[in-house]
């Protein structure tokens, strides 16, 4: 490391590449020490532009915290984005908690950054892939049995009001708040650890290189955490990350394909409730009735609760109620959709439940109070009351077949 170079209290590497200077600050997302890092690394005046460790969702989210203020939750589920919705305010959560432990704002070392870089009129490059993306990849790459587990994790970890460990505080001052929230089975699971950490070192060097190119940039500043320092600085070593970075982050964005049987699951469940109505009815209209009333009991009762649960509007419980044995039939949609939909027109969210969003749902009882939270709560829980009464509603029906 040239002499000339201020000393940092995170670590620090210089990489020459194709006639560009890269410097990498490995930072620590809740160290007031790390923003001073970038503050005294800027002020030196070296550098022609300035990458940080985000996305363009999770820059949007640092500059706008209202930005939930702008979602139109009822095309959050038209599209199938509650599921992303929700982890996104779990990861929010799990922020929010380590703001109120250590009295500092996770992420500070980036807003230098971005603050300095403006004040210099500075580029700030935003190289990290798309939080959705990742979650995407994370979710695919894992067996579908270890899905569950890992769900549950994560919402035990930002729902807890537990203090962070001392061990959780290490990790911190080494990676970011999507790898401290998933660090359990990180550590021990491969899949797990390629999506999260591995990638997106490739993809982040490759990015470096790209703007870098593209822009002319002769010495960038990169804002990282220091667990991504290694790796990137690898890949901007050696390797053809460099040498093909356009093909290698078109590569790293692209969104696994889903699986066909998933998707296929639903429709033979229904072609087999239908079948059981079928063989009812032929053996006996009573039969055949009774497989019927057992199916919309069940189902609705299930989904009901779910939505009782949520403290859902009793409008919202009696159409949970209604819908779910028909659009259990109907895998293009869904109870907790319908359900949604008319807690949102009884219970529209007000302002203050946007403005509240990232601090009410660091607790759980903030799920209940919070009106946005409330709906995606409705939303999941009729969805498996809907689901649960399907197969229980199921095998109640081929019990009666095989009984009688």
């Amino acid at each position: 490391m040239p002499e000339e170079t201020p000393r940092t209290s995170g670590p620090l590497r210089r990489i020459r590449r194709d006639g560009i200077s890269y410097t990498l600050l490995g930072t620590a997302h809740v160290s007031r020490a790390s923003a001073e890092d970038v503050h005294t690394l800027l002020a030196s005046g070296d550098f022609d532009a300035v990458a940080i460790e985000l996305c363009p969702a999770r820059h949007q989210a640092l500059v706008n915290p209202d930005v939930w203020g702008q979602t139109d939750l009822y095309q959050v589920f038209r599209q199938g984005r509650a599921a992303m919705m929700a982890a996104s305010l779990a990861l929010g959560a799990y922020q929010q908690r380590l703001a109120e432990q250590f009295n500092v704002r996770p992420g500070e070392e980036m807003r230098t950054a971005m603050e300095g870089a403006l004040q210099r009129g500075l580029p700030v490059l935003l190289i990290d892939r798309d939080v959705g993306t990742t979650l995407r990849r994370v979710y695919r790459n894992v067996p579908w049995w270890q899905r569950l587990n890992i769900l549950g994790g994560l919402l035990g970890s930002v729902l807890s009001r537990e203090q962070v460990s001392e061990q959780e505080i290490e990790r911190l001052k080494e990676g970011d708040l999507l790898e401290t929230t998933f660090a359990e089975f990180a550590d021990r699971n491969t899949v797990l650890y390629e999506p999260l950490i591995a990638e997106r070192d490739q993809y982040m060097a490759a990015r470096l290189c790209q703007e870098a190119r593209r822009d002319g940039y002769k010495n960038v500043l990169a804002v990282i955490g220091a667990g991504h320092l290694k790796g990137i600085a690898s890949h901007l070593e050696t390797g053809n990350t460099c040498a093909d970075a356009d093909a290698t982050v078109r590569r790293l964005e692209a969104r696994p394909p889903a699986s066909r049987w998933p998707k296929l699951i639903p429709w033979l469940i229904v072609a087999v409730i239908l079948a059981g109505f079928g063989i009812g009815f032929s053996r006996s209209p009573d039969l055949g009735w009774a497989m019927i009333w057992d199916w919309l009991l069940i189902n609705g009762v299930l989904s009901a609760l779910g939505a009782l649960i949520a403290a859902g509007h009793p409008a919202t419980v009696l159409t949970a109620f209604l819908a779910a044995p028909w659009t259990s039939l109907n895998p293009m949609i869904g109870a907790g959709m319908v359900a949604g939909a008319v807690e949102l027109y009884f219970r529209k969210p007000r302002v203050a439940d946007f403005n509240n969003l990232r601090h009410d749902v660091t607790h759980w009882r903030g799920w209940w109070r919070n009106r946005v939270a409330r709906t995606l709560l409705v939303f999941f829980l009729a969805s498996l009351g809907s689901a649960v009464g399907t197969y229980v509603a199921g095998f109640l029906i081929y019990d009666r077949l095989i009984g009688g």
